[in-house]
């Protein structure tokens, strides 16, 4: 764990210690230890969490299958206030405790900077207005059109079916399949939108949030939430039940906003703390050329775009920039 102490840089930086690193499994080879060690690492705490979620909504807050058949303003409204819900309670929760009642003050914080509240180039000319706004109205909206769209090819067998019941131990493996296909969607739909047109036209938006916070992680242009969610295409072609694309598109809606909490962990009691937030990401927002996926599946080393906070890091990205 970090030590109480902080050593902050003259502009107010600070960066954990150890760096980002790739996970070791995917050097080999395999051992079971390991592997085990690297799955749990992936799971706990906050896939775990997502997929509980997941199968609460699943089994209690989502029309069956018979109602979804026909589509109806009524329980299509009902799954977009479901989603505004859980972001709130998630995105609110941490805004609340992080910087609303400033509960650690700036310890874990990557920067000691504050969340703009002056500031034109957010819509409403405040940050976190403006993160709201767009994660709510735009993030949820499209999440929701996409949830509908599979439940109603599910009711209509127009993709494939999986009864987790007959096939409990796929739908398990299918389940952390999921999450490395987010991964995987994550990063090459990420490098998409770093295309100069597709920055311009839509993801600018989301990258004026360069000091992040947690509201920050769903706020994007329409386009990129289109190109964001699409990561439930996976559950069109994959045999699946319902539980396994709510489960997919609930990780897409929700997890961002642990992503950019802005703080590498969160305190709970005196010297006790958990994970909250990703660094390597956070480099990303500063640097915007470098990190586009997760640590856990290192297609940023394999790809040459990763970035650890090092100064060789630096040094080695500030020579590929000038060479281009």
């Amino acid at each position: 764990m970090q030590a109480e102490t902080q050593i902050r840089d003259p502009k107010g930086e600070w960066r954990p210690d150890p760096l980002p690193a790739p996970s070791p499994i995917f050097n080999g080879p395999w051992k079971p230890v390991g592997l085990l060690k690297h799955l749990w690492g992936v799971l706990w705490p906050y896939n775990l969490i997502y997929a509980a979620m997941a199968f609460v909504c699943w089994l209690y807050l989502t029309p069956s299958l018979e109602t979804t058949a026909h589509f109806g303003i009524g329980w299509i409204v009902l799954l977009y206030l479901r989603n505004v819900v859980l972001l709130v309670l998630v995105a609110g929760a941490l805004h609340l405790r992080l910087y609303i009642k400033q509960a650690q003050g700036i310890r874990f914080k990557y920067t000691d900077k504050r969340l703009a509240d002056n500031d034109r180039k957010f819509t409403f000319g405040n940050q976190t207005r403006d993160n709201i706004f767009w994660s709510l109205v735009s993030g949820c909206l499209i999440w929701t059109g996409y949830e509908a769209l599979t439940l109603w090819a599910f009711s209509n067998h127009i993709i494939p079916y999986l009864d987790m019941r007959q096939h409990p131990i796929y739908a398990v493996l299918l389940t952390l399949a999921v999450v490395y296909f987010r991964y995987f969607h994550f990063y090459f739909i990420h490098r998409l939108i770093h295309w100069k047109p597709l920055y311009k036209t839509c993801h600018y938006l989301h990258h004026r949030n360069i000091n992040v916070g947690p509201w920050s992680g769903l706020s994007m242009h329409p386009i990129e939430h289109l190109f964001y969610f699409s990561c439930v295409f996976f559950n069109w072609i994959v045999p699946s039940s319902p539980f396994h694309a709510i489960f997919n598109l609930l990780h897409a809606g929700i997890s961002p906003a642990v992503g950019h909490a802005g703080f590498h962990r969160m305190v709970i009691n005196g010297d006790t703390s958990v994970p909250s937030d990703s660094y390597f990401h956070y480099l990303h927002h500063r640097l915007f050329t470098v990190n586009f996926g997760v640590e856990v599946f290192p297609l940023d080393w394999w790809l040459k775009t990763q970035h650890d906070g090092s100064p060789e890091s630096l040094a080695r990205i500030r020579g590929r920039t000038a060479a281009s």
